[in-house]
This record gives structure tokens, sequence and C-alpha cells, in this order.
């Protein structure tokens, strides 16, 4: 079987998620990584196991005939890259978010069908074990009609943390705070459990412990009313003492369930509970890195990469994301910037 050859653009710390899962594939063979500080390049090759690095990405697709790129980049290198890659004939695996704007989300999704290329969006916790569970309960039936929902993300982004980066914190190169970067798992994963069918979002973002720092939100608080009335809130902020575990909470016709980090609890009312762990045999060496990352970035790419033997999309493709994750994201910044509700 002839091997796809992968290529990593982009060498911060996310790239270990893509870079140890891409070179542990059967079918890919990771040949290069690809970074303007040509040093943090070679230290990911070094770790990947691959030889050779460059500073240009078209470079490095076109004469490695690259297959496949991982991109690891700045959250607005996202859609231009992306889409040059395919069009140099590369399937494409992003980072959220998908992109900064939604019509560059639009474009991405257009590139791919052009140039038959796939494209998958990195929403890694939908594989947690107490994100499986608690989805398998509500599709089931088992825990009846969702009454209300709720998600907490609570982290720390300390001065030092955007004052080290020349594009965090800015709405141009970042495109948000809190929301986009910190708790665009979180609020995924609550919409992804109740159907994403969405009515109207109204939210509110500010800026209370960044001042002079950053031009983005620290804080976002928020309202997402579903089409069958399911009324979902949701609060982020990056200025607790820690990265505490995130939280959702699902009130049900016949119990609750409750998500901490990767693990699932679902209390019945007849007294029947059932609960999910991370596996500690799916854990996965990623060569450091934050704990709260788990294996589900594993489990994400080895999900691609099997797609891309069947020759079929992901399961987490550019134009899913488009119609939920990005679509919430870039309609929850329209009426917290504009102050305003935002009905699809």
């Amino acid at each position: 079987m002839k091997k796809l050859k992968v290529g990593i653009i982009g060498c911060g710390r996310i790239s270990r998620f893509h870079g140890m899962p891409a070179a542990d594939q059967e079918n890919a063979q990771l040949v290069a990584c690809c970074d303007i500080v040509i040093e943090r390049a070679e230290q990911m090759a070094q770790l990947f196991g691959c030889e050779r690095t460059y500073q240009d990405y078209e470079q490095m697709i076109q004469k490695e005939a690259l297959d496949v790129v991982h991109i690891c980049l700045p959250h607005y290198l996202h859609a231009p890259v992306a889409i040059r890659a395919m069009q140099l004939g590369c399937h494409v695996l992003t980072e959220k978010p998908m992109a900064i704007s939604y019509q560059q989300g639009v474009d991405m999704v257009q590139a791919a069908k052009e140039h038959k290329r796939k494209l998958g969006v990195i929403f890694q916790n939908r594989y947690n074990a107490g994100s499986v569970l608690v989805k398998r309960c509500l599709d089931s039936g088992q825990l009846g009609e969702v009454i209300a929902a709720k998600c907490f993300v609570t982290w720390c982004r300390t001065p030092e943390y955007y004052q080290s980066s020349d594009w965090k914190g800015t709405w141009d190169k970042e495109g948000g705070g809190a929301i986009i970067d910190q708790a665009i798992h979180t609020i995924d994963l609550m919409c992804w459990l109740l159907g994403y069918d969405i009515a109207h979002v109204d939210c509110s973002i500010a800026n209370r412990d960044h001042q002079g720092i950053i031009e983005v939100e620290d804080c976002a608080d928020g309202l997402i009313v579903f089409k069958n009335g399911v009324r979902a809130s949701f609060w982020c902020m990056n200025y607790y003492s820690h990265d505490a575990a995130v939280e959702i909470d699902l009130v049900c016709e016949n119990g609750y369930a409750k998500i901490s980090a990767e693990e699932g609890r679902v209390v019945f009312h007849d007294g029947r509970e059932m609960l999910a762990k991370p596996n500690p045999q799916e854990s996965f060496d990623y060569g450091g890195g934050p704990s709260y990352w788990g294996a589900s970035h594993l489990k994400q790419i080895d999900e691609f990469y099997a797609a891309l033997a069947e020759d079929c999309d992901p399961e987490i493709n550019g134009e899913l994301i488009l119609d939920t994750a990005h679509k919430l994201i870039m309609s929850l910044y329209d009426s917290g910037k504009n102050n305003k509700r935002v009905v699809y």
C-alpha cells in the first residue's frame, strides 16, 4: 500500500498533537515540518522522526510531493494556507477555529469541492469518553427531551501568555479571545449534544482583566435558543486562577447529564447512573503538552486517515463544521460586537 506523504505546517505547541499521531499512521509517512522559525521546525522534526524542514510551506508541499498537510498556524492563516494547500493537491486537517470569518470558511469548503480534496477541522472533544456517553444517552432517547443546558469555561491566560505572541489577543489575527480560543470546544460540544438546530443567539463580550494588553474579549456570556425551545446558556472567561475543568450540564425529562473535563455522568430519575472516564489504555504520548488535551486528538486524526484510505469525507469535515461550530462562533461575535440578537 502506497503511504500518504504528510507535512506539518506550523510547529508551535499544538503541533505535537498532530505530528505524533500522524507519524503513527499505518497508511501515512510524516516526511517534513515547516515553520518560519526554522529552529522550531527542526525541534519538532526530531520529535516526529522526520528529516526535512522548511520555512516555506508551498516549497515543502511541492518539493516533497505531499498528499496531506496538518495546519497548526495562527488563526488568521488557517483559511489562506488551507486553500492554497488544496490548490496544490493536498488533503488538509486544520486546527480550530476553521477561520476567522464566515466567508473564509465558505471559501475553504468551496476549495475542497473544486479541487476534490478532503478537509477536516479539529474538534476532538466530540470523541471524549464523557461526550460519547452523553450523546449516546440523548440519541437513544433514554434521557428523554432536553429541558435546559449550560456550560462554563473558567481558565487563566496571563499577560505574559499574550505578550509572548504577535497574534494572540488581536481581532485581525486571532479573530477573538475567550470564545474563539478558550471556549470554542465546550460551546461546540454543548450544541453538538443538543443537535445544533439553533433558532437564535444573544451574546455579550467584555475585556475585564486584560485592558491595554489585548484587543479582544476575555469574558463572554450568552444564550443559545434552539428551534425546539431549549435554552442553552454559557459563560467563559480567562482570568481565573488556573484552567479549571470545563463543565456542561443538561437537564432532561428522565434525568440529567454532566460533563466535567473528559468525564461524563448520567443520572436517571429511576436511580440508575452511568459514568464514563478516559480509558488509561487509550493514552498516547504526544511528547509533552497540557494533560487536559487527552487522547482525543489521536482519535480524530485516526478517523481522518481512515477516511482518506476509504476515499470518503471525514466525520468532522469542513462542510459540517461550517454549518455548525463555525457559523455559531461567528454568530456569537456578530451578536456580541453589535449588541443584537442574531437569528439563524
